[in-house]
């Protein structure tokens, strides 16, 4: 009866807290998902906002040099608290994220949203720290459900949401000491987003291919491909990081570098459909054939935008990638083609960021339950194809992924 009791009051205490938590993550998003929306008509009605992308980089560089120093770092410095709690995060990583993020995609940088409502959410619940008088190890479990709520209502996906704040910290290891404040942070944000009346990309399966053998194996072969493909974008994005740094001193500099370039090849090609969010064609791979590039070329403005210092995130990205490459492979495999994209939705994400359950319930959510079993291996598959560097690079490794029943390696470096 005591632990009964014990465990009843640690839930009571938590309710609240994580409760505002969600709301505070939910606001956030809403406030993000209705400034995207505003930057994306903006954009494509006045398609000469683009020329400007290069000066609007120097201002967000600038900006982060003078004003966001200890938050430049974004989704990497939230991990690093929760693996090491030090200092609370400071409020001004959510303005700041907001803005860094309205003008990448207002003058046409290729980026996503869910790195910024992690940012959001993770660092307004860190300021409950202090009033609620938390603990380190309590403030560790704030974090993980700020970064649960943020995912969970910048994409309509509660579950997946709770689970990505479990599962995204340490590769190959989930730990349950934040599972209820993670769950009800995430469906309290989901709600105060939705309560917003902001309205979430519906994507539709229409067509899944019956189950046998043959399909399954053909969904295991689409794993291996979309596995590869977060592998290349996130060295991609972490290399042209790499010599950004290595070779432009001023971080002011580096994205108006990857602007111009940015800029350059939208007027060379012709088109916009590989810069902003590009929901578009990610609804259109669902639905009819797309030129078989699509993926290569979204991934390639979309390493060179934050690689060279653009705010955002990867995710929305990595759907459009997935999607377009499963709608390629579609050409190969005896898999409808509606039903590759969803799965490469869904598994180049598991892959990039190491999330395959959470990729999983994502999938699901989105698409429904008929697409469990080929969602479930492509994003499995994924996940073991895609090597142990993602897109989070405070990631940590809990067990390889390339050996069973052996010890773990202690880091990445042993690999």
């Amino acid at each position: 009866m005591p632990k009964i009791l014990n465990q009843l009051k640690d839930l009571l205490r938590w309710t609240p807290i994580a409760a505002c938590a969600g709301v505070l993550a939910g606001l956030a998003s809403a406030l993000l998902l209705y400034s995207l929306e505003v930057a994306t008509r903006a954009r494509e009605a006045h398609q000469w906002l683009i020329l400007l992308l290069a000066p609007a980089g120097y201002c967000v560089g600038l900006v982060y040099k003078h004003l966001g120093e200890k938050v430049a770092a974004g989704n990497n410095l939230i991990f690093e608290e929760v693996h090491e709690p030090n200092a609370r995060i400071p409020f001004r990583m959510t303005p700041l994220i907001l803005l860094g993020t309205f003008l990448t995609h207002l003058f046409g940088g290729s980026a996503g949203r869910e790195g910024t409502a992690i940012q959001t959410g993770a660092s307004l619940a860190d300021q409950l720290t202090r009033p609620v008088r938390l603990s380190p190890a309590a403030r560790r479990v704030l974090l993980m459900a700020g970064i649960s709520g943020g995912f969970a209502s910048v994409f309509g996906t509660p579950i997946a949401g709770a689970i990505f704040g479990l599962e995204v910290l340490t590769i190959g290891a989930i730990t349950y000491e934040a599972i209820f404040p993670c769950f009800l942070a995430a469906f309290v944000a989901d709600f105060t987003t939705r309560a917003c009346h902001i309205h979430h990309t519906v994507y539709t399966i229409s067509d899944v291919t019956r189950i046998s053998p043959a399909h399954l194996l053909s969904a295991a072969a689409a794993g291996i491909a979309f596995g590869l493909m977060a592998m290349f974008f996130a060295r991609t994005t972490h290399a042209l990081s790499h010599l950004a740094q290595k070779y432009i001193q001023r971080p002011e500099l580096r994205p108006v570098a990857g602007g111009l370039i940015v800029t350059a090849a939208v007027f060379a090609l012709h088109t916009t459909k590989y810069i902003g969010l590009g929901i578009p064609t990610i609804q259109a791979a669902f639905t009819t054939q797309l030129p078989w590039y699509d993926f290569l070329a979204k991934s390639l403005f979309t390493s060179v935008t934050l690689g060279a210092g653009f705010k955002g995130g990867e995710v929305t990205p990595l759907f459009f990638i997935g999607a377009t490459l499963g709608n390629a492979l579609s050409y190969l495999l005896p898999l409808s083609p509606s039903l590759l994209a969803g799965m490469g939705f869904a598994a180049v994400f598991a892959g990039a960021a190491n999330t395959p359950i959470a990729s999983t319930f994502m999938a699901i959510e989105l698409f429904g339950g008929a697409c469990t079993p080929f969602a479930a291996i492509a994003c499995v598959v994924s996940y073991l194809f895609s090597g142990h560097r993602g897109i989070y690079t405070t990631q940590r490794l809990g067990l390889s992924k390339h050996t069973i029943a052996r010890e773990p390696a202690e880091t990445l470096s042993e690999l």
